[in-house]
């Protein structure tokens, strides 16, 4: 199934959640998706793409890196672990055009059934889907940065190397493989400073939206 021929809608809730580095989307997305009574599709998109392609998650990871450096380390793994049936390729080019094509496959399947997706442009895949709620999640990157620290344990050095090459990637994802900025206010309904609320109440904040936009997309009364 294309992404064009997928499900116009969904009967169960759909939430595209883009967060910058240190807004809390790893803690936010499992939290929404569990009181919505989703799957949390983050590491499900790797597992499910990488079987696509025939490769290990390892290596599908390391694509997933921030463009500048992932293509590269992506082969790197390819060849460390010895990949033997994985499908030729000819150029990275067309490698990264497979890879996108897979993941917006998945995500246009899966949002089909329900689900929260974080990041890997989410956003611009389900963009006309009827009911979705398309979320970002930001902040100052100073608070940003604190807030990492606390969330994942590491040093302020650390999380501030992180923040930088973790935003540039995130933005560049979508500028480089749909042409768009991942900033632009129009992709999304609901805009959060993640730093400026406590993480229970953003919670809280994308359920009641979710809900309003499956109750305006599936109305009483409606199949």
């Amino acid at each position: 199934m294309s992404v064009k021929d997928a499900e116009p809608g969904s009967s169960r809730p759909v939430v595209t959640l883009a967060a910058f580095y240190g807004a809390g989307g790893t803690v936010v997305g499992p939290r929404v998706a569990e009181r919505l009574g989703v799957p949390f599709l983050d590491r499900g998109i790797l597992t499910a793409v990488a079987k696509r392609l025939r490769v290990p998650e390892e290596a599908a990871a390391e694509y997933e890196e921030p463009p500048q450096r992932g293509v590269g380390r992506y082969f790197d793994s390819l060849a460390k672990v010895g990949i033997s049936d994985a499908t030729p390729m000819d150029n990275l080019e067309l490698e990264e055009h497979r890879y996108r094509a897979e993941t917006e496959e998945f995500i246009a399947s899966a949002a089909a059934s329900g689900g929260v997706i974080l990041g890997r442009g989410g956003q611009v895949i389900l963009r006309d889907r009827p009911g979705v709620l398309h979320v970002f999640l930001g902040g100052p990157p100073e608070a940003r940065i604190r807030q990492a620290m606390e969330i994942e344990g590491v040093d302020r050095k650390t999380a501030e190397r992180r923040q930088e090459a973790n935003d540039r990637a995130r933005v560049e994802y979508v500028s480089r493989n749909y042409g768009l900025t991942g900033l632009d206010p129009d992709l999304y309904h609901l805009r959060i400073d993640s730093t400026a609320l406590d993480l229970d109440t953003v919670v809280d904040l994308i359920v009641a939206a979710s809900q309003a936009r499956m109750r305006q997309a599936h109305p009483v009364g409606q199949s």
